[in-house]
């Protein structure tokens, strides 16, 4: 299941690198007018959202360590920060779930 999660996240990884990482589309890829704002788009708001979530997480995390926000804000942020992980788990699975239901239809 480890496994599992870490070739996950590094597909993600591989994914949000892809989606933002300045490389050219290929020409089938390319936007126009109509396509912007599309579900690739979508995935890669989410993960950005998550990882900034995360990193306020952290944030919180030193500065109460120094003594300068309460616990209770870490804790919240904490479970922000876990509620849209399990979010971006579930989508990801219903995502999965319904190509695999594509790949069994019959042509």
């Amino acid at each position: 299941m480890v496994a599992n999660s870490l070739q996950a996240s590094q597909a993600y990884m591989n994914a949000l690198n892809s989606v933002g990482g300045g490389a050219a589309k290929p020409q089938s890829m390319v936007e126009t007018g109509a396509d912007k704002g599309g579900f690739g788009d979508m995935v890669s708001d989410t993960v950005n959202q998550i990882v900034s979530a995360g990193q306020n997480a952290d944030d919180k995390v030193v500065q109460q360590a120094v003594g300068k926000v309460d616990v209770v804000d870490v804790v919240t942020a904490v479970a922000e920060t876990e509620l849209a992980v399990q979010t971006l788990v579930s989508v990801r699975d219903r995502v999965i779930s319904a190509y695999q239901d594509i790949l069994r239809m019959p042509i």
